[in-house]
């Protein structure tokens, strides 16, 4: 071939390579957050979560720390999720007042498996499986994020809670939607969504960014919260209120 058709037929190709990779989706970067755990506006620990694309979906990794009179709690949660953020198996390792905690959970044919040790006695308890389901330990900001993939998914709408006390649960969650609020984020105003879940009668504040990210989370436990670094809520000139239905 002519050295002149060798040098269009190279950028014929250089230009389908173009357009190929224009085409094709960027990698999934790494989702990171790294909180402060707070109670009644006083710091006593920190909490944070990485998410990265994994062979098969995500995984998902957390690392609690709270250190306050009365309660001395360390925990470390490893996930694998699909890439629809369902769950495929979580594994948790924690200490509550010095007594170490490990629970594993995994799907088994058309049950969820969570085997728990603790005090020296193993449980083994077999939950209905639900495709929306979020393992929800205490403090916990990747399962926070979680959630929010997972409302987001399917319309705030058949989500469930896996908790992992005593001999393990499932519990459903009902998510309601408020006023947006405002924020800022490094020093820069952010637009702030507001959704509050409740869980078996207990209500959580959830406090998301603009791409879906957990900003701050109001816990049930005797005033207890959890701030991404960086985030500041402004609080609005009159409380939020549900959106007209």
């Amino acid at each position: 071939m002519p050295i002149y058709l060798r040098f269009c037929a190279s950028l014929r190709l250089a230009g389908l390579l173009a357009s190929i990779l224009t085409l094709a989706p960027a990698a999934v970067s790494a989702q990171t957050g790294s909180f402060v755990i707070s109670q009644h506006g006083k710091s006593v620990g920190t909490a944070s979560f990485n998410i990265a694309a994994g062979p098969q979906g995500y995984d998902s990794s957390s690392v609690v720390r709270v250190d306050m009179q009365g309660l001395k709690y360390s925990l470390s949660k490893t996930e694998a999720l699909s890439t629809a953020n369902h769950l495929r198996r979580a594994q948790l390792s924690a200490t509550v007042n010095g007594s170490a905690v490990t629970v594993d959970v995994a799907p088994d044919t058309a049950q969820m498996v969570i085997n728990t040790s603790a005090n020296g006695k193993s449980l083994s308890t077999r939950l209905t499986p639900h495709s929306y389901a979020v393992f929800l330990p205490d403090f916990d900001p990747g399962a926070l994020e979680t959630l929010l993939a997972l409302a987001a998914a399917n319309n705030n709408r058949d989500l469930w809670a896996i908790i992992p006390k005593q001999a393990g649960s499932v519990q459903p969650i009902q998510l309601a939607t408020y006023a947006d609020e405002r924020g800022t984020l490094d020093g820069k105003p952010v637009t702030v969504h507001h959704l509050i879940a409740t869980i078996a009668g207990a209500v959580t504040d959830l406090f998301s960014g603009p791409e879906n990210q957990l900003l701050q989370a109001e816990l049930p436990q005797n005033g207890f919260a959890m701030a991404r670094k960086g985030f500041v809520l402004t609080p609005p000139a009159n409380p939020g209120a549900p959106p007209s239905q």
